[in-house]
């Protein structure tokens, strides 16, 4: 069903998108490599990880395109992680950067320039299509330990339909033996632990001063009680208890940031617990919007344990999310919050 029909593989130059370049060459796709240049420097996405792309798709026997998108990576992920952070919130970029650049910008080239309406990753997760409710569907990986599903959430039902995850039912483990059988020369290569920025950057905090003058501000409990000061607000993010430099007879933990006054307010475990989040820019996924009430698993930050909670459809593409069993601890403006039935993601939206 496969031969003959050609496929675009997104490269970064890592174990796992070399391994999904190689898997659907061997199921018989016309494969073309593309690798999106999104900053200058060294690192995964700048010049290292474009020549290991290069060799990959050598060793393949494949094309190579690299696709110059700098200028569009500065505005969609560097200009909307910077003005989360002086707004006071903590955002997703990687889960923009899917839906953006990924699904956007790189198959709309591949669409476009290549004739090509198919697009591999390196992706954990799986999807397909379900006649019955005549929709595409996202669903959990089989190594639930390495499963990208939570950062696919944003993804339009045109773009999974043109996705294509040859790792979703694979381990991490088999994946790295299937590079060393192959003998690909990244198959033993480190996996990055840091967002693309952050490993250019040197740490997240370098990333963010390079970009938001610090301004010294006050810590202040629940109360408004003034504890401490702070070197800069989007050095914090909801839930942090290291580094506040606030002593207290009870470990405190950062309940929220308050941007437009500077300040960064801290409490008691228990007052960074919530019944209840809005989510916003809903993207409903492997169902249709439905009209009353859902149950489903939450998962509000990616290591989070999904939780049940009632999915509640409000005007202005919203939900209202009440967790049943329990309040959840350092619910953070920015992240997603992912539901789930089973391992399909039914929805998602941006934590308000």
């Amino acid at each position: 069903m496969t031969a003959g029909i050609k496929l675009a593989a997104a490269l970064s130059g890592g174990v796992d998108s070399s391994v999904a370049a190689a898997l659907v060459r061997q199921q018989g796709y016309r494969v073309l490599g593309i690798t999106l240049w999104l900053m200058r420097g060294k690192g995964s996405c700048c010049s290292d990880g474009m020549k290991d792309a290069a060799r990959v798709c050598e060793q393949l026997g494949i094309a190579h395109h690299i696709v110059d998108v700098r200028e569009q990576f500065e505005e969609t992920i560097v200009d909307f992680l910077v003005t989360g952070y002086q707004q006071g919130v903590t955002p997703l970029p990687c889960s923009r950067c899917n839906k953006e650049l990924k699904f956007g910008l790189l198959l709309d080239y591949a669409r476009h320039k290549l004739g090509i309406d198919r697009l591999a990753t390196g992706h954990y997760a799986r999807n397909g299509f379900d006649p019955e409710t005549d929709r595409h569907w996202l669903a959990r990986a089989v190594d639930r330990a390495k499963d990208q599903s939570y950062f696919l959430y944003d993804l339009s039902q045109e773009q999974l339909a043109s996705a294509v995850f040859p790792l979703g039912e694979l381990t991490k483990d088999q994946t790295r033996a299937i590079a060393a059988e192959l003998g690909l020369s990244v198959a033993h290569k480190p996996e990055s632990m840091d967002l693309c920025l952050v490993e250019a950057a040197g740490s997240m905090r370098n990333f963010l001063d390079n970009h938001i003058d610090t301004r010294r501000g006050e810590i202040v409990d629940t109360a408004g009680k003034i504890l401490g000061e702070h070197d800069g607000a989007h050095h914090y993010t909801v839930g942090q208890r290291r580094g506040l430099g606030v002593a207290a007879a009870q470990p405190l933990y950062v309940v929220a940031i308050d941007a437009a006054n500077n300040r960064v307010v801290v409490g008691g475990r228990e007052e960074a617990l919530t019944h209840e989040c809005i989510a916003r820019q809903v993207n409903w996924v492997s169902i249709a919007e439905p009209t009353a009430p859902i149950q489903a698993m939450v998962q509000v930050r990616y290591r989070a344990q999904p939780v049940e909670a009632t999915i509640i459809p409000l005007p202005e593409n919203r939900v209202r999310i009440v967790f049943t069993d329990a309040p959840q601890f350092a619910i953070c403006p920015g992240q997603a919050a992912v539901w789930y039935g089973g391992d399909r993601v039914l929805g998602g939206g941006i934590i308000a």
